[in-house]
């Protein structure tokens, strides 16, 4: 009787009965040490919403902002074990597997987005792409997450490499950035960005290395004083995943989740463009002293970082395709 009675108000349209949300076939979590804040974060925030659209739903993607989900080289561990996750990652961690990847994170490399964007869908650059994929099982969905110019975050004024010794700095753990800190005259102090506020706070640390996106964020101003802009890194990044899960999607999602994070990339990279000088700006209100150096002397100081990790043939190629 009961079931006849809901009919009937059905019917009789005084009965609104809730439709289930459709769960979609495959979901993707995506990891990232930067902070909600970011401009960045709003490209991501973007991939959400376009493979939605695209996907009609049948992809899902979550996002997991501050490292929730743990440090980039755990969540490619991850990723490598075919779990369905993907995470924003320098070239420097991605050279432990293809050591090409490197160097795009090695000093001076190209000046702004556009120029190093050139080498990230450059057909050389699918080449590593490849590679990756089939020695390490992981999947570039696009490297063109650019987060801006790293620069050097202190508390003691520094002109040249003469400032830096004995000053430990905080900087990821791959090669490329652990030589052109030490190039540069201090002391490379790899960690996870999530500990550095602390371990300034601590003085387990005297200064970190980071973009100004980043460095706002993390509240960098409350712990460190200066701010020298170095710009020694030009720091892309991209969104890698599992090549095992990627493998296993119908062709027509492969191709939606590339194109998606290829648009969405720009949006944060563009976006992070455009916000630069206001973050600056707010981080001289914030009391840091800003300090626009001659670079010279750094670029004189990590030349040799080329060479030294066998990027001496390769770097003239790249930087010709980034000056197209």
């Amino acid at each position: 009787m009961k079931f006849i009675a809901v009919q009937a108000l059905v019917a009789a349209g005084a009965l609104v009965v809730a439709t289930p949300a459709i769960a979609a076939d495959y979901t993707l979590s995506v990891n990232t040490a930067l902070a909600i804040t970011d401009p960045l974060y709003k490209g991501l925030e973007s991939f959400v919403a376009g493979v939605a659209t695209s996907s009609g739903g049948r992809i899902e993607v979550k996002l997991f902002p501050n490292s929730q989900l743990g440090p980039d080289e755990d969540v490619l561990e991850q990723a490598r074990a075919d779990a369905p996750v993907a995470v924003i990652v320098d070239g420097g961690r991605l050279a432990t597997y293809v050591n090409e990847f490197g160097i795009m994170g090695a000093p001076y490399l190209a000046d702004g987005y556009d120029g190093v964007r050139k080498v990230a869908v450059s057909p050389l650059f699918e080449e590593w792409v490849v590679k990756l994929h089939d020695t390490a099982q992981l999947q570039v969905l696009s490297f063109n997450w650019w987060q801006g110019e790293r620069h050097l975050f202190t508390n003691k004024a520094v002109s040249g490499p003469a400032d830096l010794a004995g000053v430990r700095i905080r900087t990821p753990g791959a090669p490329v950035w652990v030589e052109t800190v030490t190039a540069m005259g201090g002391v490379p102090t790899p960690m996870p960005f999530a500990e550095v506020y602390s371990a300034l706070e601590q003085k387990a640390l005297d200064a970190a290395e980071v973009q100004l996106p980043a460095a706002n964020g993390a509240k960098l101003f409350e712990v460190t004083k200066f701010l020298t802009k170095t710009g020694h890194i030009n720091l892309i990044t991209g969104m890698v995943t599992s090549g095992g899960w990627y493998d296993s999607l119908p062709d027509d999602l492969k191709t939606i989740l590339r194109d998606e994070a290829l648009k969405a990339g720009d949006v944060g990279s563009y976006g992070t463009r455009d916000a630069l000088a206001q973050i600056e700006a707010d981080l001289a209100a914030a009391g840091m002293t800003v300090s626009a150096i001659d670079t010279t002397v750094f670029k004189d100081a990590t030349a040799g970082v080329y060479d030294k990790l066998g990027y001496g043939g390769l770097r003239d190629t790249v930087q010709a395709l980034a000056a197209q």
